[in-house]
Formats: structure tokens, sequence, C-alpha cells
């Protein structure tokens, strides 16, 4: 087992969006043109999940760009998992409603029983954690070459797919005080058992 401070190791891998960055604005006039397929578009607003435990089976980390409704090109890394068990999950995002002002919805759940989720994606512009635990870890895998966690469907179709860019795998992993900040999560299932869905006025996000 590799053990790493998985703040520092976020923060590191996070470096290889920099290309990423830079050729949005080129990517952005063929999309302009209607010459790039976008799959799926984002809202762009910007959304808290923090995580007690995540434990992996089946990791997969890569650099993609998510587009906006309005065709605005948002860099992300992507966190894939084949197999994911949650414990302490919080999810929270601040809307501002005219005249009465911020206003956040927050998801809690896996309290008692751990949240499950297969085939789990989260597109993040920044995550941290206080300790990630690696098991059979590859760092500087091609994407096009992951072979131990899986790409999102729509991302491998994408036009900002590149399959000598940049990833990192493992068979499994597990992480504590895990905080992601997102603009988009996906699954092919998601189990929450002791789900709580709140609507409070005010910012009372997760982290």
């Amino acid at each position: 087992m590799l053990r790493s401070a998985g703040r520092t190791s976020w923060k590191r891998f996070a470096c290889i969006l920099v290309p990423a960055a830079a050729a949005a604005a080129a990517l952005g006039i063929a999309m302009a043109q209607g010459a790039l397929a976008v799959s799926f578009l984002i809202s762009g607003q910007k959304f808290q999940v923090a995580l007690d435990t995540l434990d992996v089976r089946g990791l997969a980390i890569y650099g993609t760009v998510d587009v906006t409704k309005k065709g605005t090109l948002v860099p992300v890394v992507v966190t894939g998992a084949s197999h994911a068990e949650i414990s302490g999950l919080c999810q929270s995002v601040v809307v501002t409603i005219p005249v009465l002002g911020p206003y956040t919805l927050k998801i809690t759940g896996g309290d008692h029983r751990r949240v499950e989720a297969r085939n789990l994606f989260l597109d993040a512009t920044a995550l941290s954690s206080s300790q990630a635990n690696f098991d059979d870890l590859d760092i500087g895998v091609a994407t096009g070459a992951v072979s131990k966690g899986p790409i999102s469907r729509g991302d491998r179709n994408s036009r900002f797919f590149d399959p000598n860019g940049f990833a990192q795998q493992a068979d499994s992993a597990f992480l504590t005080d895990v905080h992601f900040t997102t603009v988009a999560v996906s699954a092919a299932t998601f189990n929450v058992p002791d789900l709580d869905v709140q609507l409070r006025q005010g910012r009372h996000e997760c982290f």
C-alpha cells in the first residue's frame, strides 16, 4: 500500500489542468462554430461535496473540460470510481433568490449505513483529503490506457478527450475527510440511506 497525504497529492495532480486551461480558448472557437459535439452540458454552478470517508474499488483520475449551457469551458479533474462506499455524505449548493437573498440546499446521508455508488464520477475544480491511501497506484498512465478504473462514456466520446493525456489509476483507495468543489456528479447507481434534504435561508455549506 502506498500512503500519501491527500492534500499534497491532489494539488500536485491538479497541475495537469494547466494545458487543458490553455487549450480552452482554441476549443471554444471550434465549439462556437458547431464543430464539437457536447454530450453533457453543465450549469456552471459550483457546489460542495463532503465525505467523512470514501472507499473506492477501481479508481481513475484524469483531466478534461466540461461545457456550460452558455458555452463556457470549465477545466476539471474527474475522479471516477467503479464502486464506491461513502460515510457521512454532505452536498450543498447556495442559490440567490431575488428579494429573499441566499438560500442553501443541503443533502445529507450515510450517517448510520454507507452510501453505495457504481460508476461514480465527480467533476471537480478543487479537492482535498486529510489522508489518502492507494493500492497498486499508477501515476502518469495515458488516459486512453486507463484500465483499473472507469472513464465516463461522455468524456471518452468528447472532442476534449485526449487518449495520450495524463491520468492516475489504482486498484483501490481509501480517503478520509474528503472535500470536493464540483460542477457535476453522475453515477450509474447511487443508493443513499438516511437521506435528508433541507432548504435553509442563508449560507450553510458543507465546509
